[in-house]
Protein backbone atom coordinates (compact mmCIF):
# COMPACT_ATOMS: atom_id res chain seq x y z
CA UNK A 1 0.00 0.00 0.00
CA UNK A 2 1.13 3.82 -0.26
CA UNK A 3 2.48 5.17 2.83
CA UNK A 4 1.22 8.67 3.81
CA UNK A 5 4.67 10.09 3.11
CA UNK A 6 4.05 9.17 -0.58
CA UNK A 7 0.51 10.06 -0.58
CA UNK A 8 1.26 13.53 0.58
CA UNK A 9 4.28 13.90 -2.13
CA UNK A 10 1.45 13.00 -4.72
CA UNK A 11 -0.97 15.49 -3.04
CA UNK A 12 1.61 18.22 -3.52
CA UNK A 13 2.61 17.65 -6.87
CA UNK A 14 -1.08 17.60 -8.00
CA UNK A 15 -1.70 20.99 -6.14
CA UNK A 16 1.68 22.24 -8.32
CA UNK A 17 0.20 20.89 -11.58
CA UNK A 18 -3.19 22.81 -10.91
CA UNK A 19 -1.57 25.71 -9.85
CA UNK A 20 0.78 25.78 -12.96
CA UNK A 21 -1.89 25.24 -15.63
CA UNK A 22 -3.44 28.59 -16.52
CA UNK A 23 -0.32 29.73 -17.01
CA UNK A 24 0.79 26.53 -19.53
CA UNK A 25 -2.51 27.10 -21.05
CA UNK A 26 -1.64 30.92 -21.81
CA UNK A 27 1.82 29.89 -23.09
CA UNK A 28 0.64 27.23 -24.82
CA UNK A 29 -1.90 29.58 -26.78
CA UNK A 30 0.41 32.16 -27.46
CA UNK A 31 2.05 29.93 -30.25
CA UNK A 32 -1.50 28.93 -31.75
CA UNK A 33 -1.41 31.72 -34.07
CA UNK A 34 -4.33 32.71 -36.09
CA UNK A 35 -2.65 33.61 -39.24
CA UNK A 36 -2.56 30.81 -42.16
CA UNK A 37 1.35 31.84 -42.37
CA UNK A 38 4.32 31.25 -40.60
CA UNK A 39 6.35 34.64 -39.69
CA UNK A 40 9.22 32.79 -41.30
CA UNK A 41 7.95 31.57 -44.29
CA UNK A 42 9.70 33.38 -46.79
CA UNK A 43 7.22 34.43 -49.74
CA UNK A 44 8.99 32.97 -53.01
CA UNK A 45 8.49 30.93 -56.20
CA UNK A 46 9.35 27.79 -54.64
CA UNK A 47 6.73 27.91 -51.61
CA UNK A 48 3.86 29.14 -54.05
CA UNK A 49 4.55 26.40 -56.06
CA UNK A 50 4.40 24.32 -53.05
CA UNK A 51 1.25 26.01 -52.01
CA UNK A 52 -0.43 25.18 -55.52
CA UNK A 53 0.52 21.61 -55.10
CA UNK A 54 -0.87 21.15 -51.94
CA UNK A 55 -4.38 23.23 -52.99
CA UNK A 56 -4.54 20.73 -56.07
CA UNK A 57 -4.09 17.69 -54.28
CA UNK A 58 -6.27 18.44 -51.87
CA UNK A 59 -8.97 19.31 -54.69
CA UNK A 60 -8.15 16.49 -56.54
CA UNK A 61 -8.90 14.21 -52.94
CA UNK A 62 -12.01 15.57 -52.76
CA UNK A 63 -12.91 15.20 -55.96
CA UNK A 64 -12.22 11.44 -55.82
CA UNK A 65 -13.87 11.27 -52.80
CA UNK A 66 -16.76 12.44 -54.19
CA UNK A 67 -16.74 10.46 -57.21
CA UNK A 68 -16.64 7.02 -54.88
CA UNK A 69 -19.55 7.97 -52.43
CA UNK A 70 -21.87 9.41 -54.77
CA UNK A 71 -20.96 7.84 -58.49
CA UNK A 72 -19.08 4.15 -57.48
CA UNK A 73 -21.53 3.48 -54.78
CA UNK A 74 -24.87 3.35 -56.85
CA UNK A 75 -23.33 1.71 -59.79
CA UNK A 76 -22.15 -0.91 -57.28
CA UNK A 77 -26.16 -1.31 -55.90
CA UNK A 78 -27.31 -0.88 -59.53
CA UNK A 79 -25.05 -3.97 -60.76
CA UNK A 80 -25.77 -6.30 -57.66
CA UNK A 81 -29.97 -5.68 -58.66
CA UNK A 82 -28.72 -6.46 -62.10
CA UNK A 83 -26.76 -9.33 -61.15
CA UNK A 84 -29.77 -10.64 -58.48
CA UNK A 85 -32.06 -10.37 -61.54
CA UNK A 86 -30.24 -12.39 -64.10
CA UNK A 87 -29.57 -15.08 -61.46
CA UNK A 88 -33.32 -15.43 -60.72
CA UNK A 89 -34.06 -15.59 -64.45
CA UNK A 90 -31.64 -18.27 -65.26
CA UNK A 91 -33.16 -20.50 -62.12
CA UNK A 92 -36.32 -19.94 -63.63
CA UNK A 93 -35.58 -20.67 -66.66
CA UNK A 94 -33.49 -24.08 -65.41
CA UNK A 95 -37.00 -25.22 -63.80
CA UNK A 96 -38.67 -25.36 -67.39
CA UNK A 97 -35.79 -28.07 -68.48
CA UNK A 98 -36.75 -31.54 -68.93
CA UNK A 99 -34.60 -33.74 -65.94
CA UNK A 100 -31.06 -34.38 -66.23
CA UNK A 101 -31.48 -37.96 -66.92
CA UNK A 102 -33.83 -37.24 -70.31
CA UNK A 103 -31.58 -34.68 -71.90
CA UNK A 104 -29.26 -35.66 -74.77
CA UNK A 105 -25.53 -36.59 -74.27
CA UNK A 106 -23.43 -35.76 -77.06
CA UNK A 107 -20.21 -37.65 -77.82
CA UNK A 108 -18.15 -34.61 -76.90
CA UNK A 109 -19.75 -34.08 -73.03
CA UNK A 110 -18.13 -35.61 -70.70
CA UNK A 111 -15.42 -36.96 -72.14
CA UNK A 112 -12.79 -38.95 -69.71
CA UNK A 113 -9.40 -40.56 -71.10
CA UNK A 114 -8.63 -41.62 -67.38
CA UNK A 115 -10.20 -41.59 -64.50
CA UNK A 116 -9.98 -38.72 -62.01
CA UNK A 117 -7.59 -39.33 -58.61
CA UNK A 118 -10.69 -38.06 -56.41
CA UNK A 119 -14.11 -40.15 -55.41
CA UNK A 120 -15.49 -42.64 -57.82
CA UNK A 121 -12.92 -41.24 -61.09
CA UNK A 122 -16.37 -39.91 -63.02
CA UNK A 123 -16.41 -36.72 -61.44
CA UNK A 124 -14.63 -33.41 -62.00
CA UNK A 125 -13.82 -31.31 -58.60
CA UNK A 126 -16.12 -28.69 -59.60
CA UNK A 127 -19.05 -31.69 -59.97
CA UNK A 128 -22.54 -30.19 -58.88
CA UNK A 129 -25.47 -32.77 -58.53
CA UNK A 130 -28.21 -30.78 -59.62
CA UNK A 131 -26.30 -29.28 -62.70
CA UNK A 132 -24.35 -32.19 -64.12
CA UNK A 133 -25.12 -35.39 -65.25
CA UNK A 134 -22.83 -38.31 -66.56
CA UNK A 135 -24.04 -42.06 -67.76
CA UNK A 136 -21.30 -44.25 -68.07
CA UNK A 137 -23.65 -46.31 -69.63
CA UNK A 138 -25.52 -44.32 -71.47
CA UNK A 139 -24.83 -43.98 -75.50
CA UNK A 140 -25.93 -41.03 -77.62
Amino acid sequence: MLSQRSILRLSQRAAQQLRASPARNAAQRRFNSSEPKLPWVVDNEFNRERAAVKEHAAATSDLWRKLSIYAVIPCLILGGINAYNLWEEHWEHWEHMPPLEERTEYPYQNIRTKNFPWGDGDKTIFWNPSVNYHNKDKTT
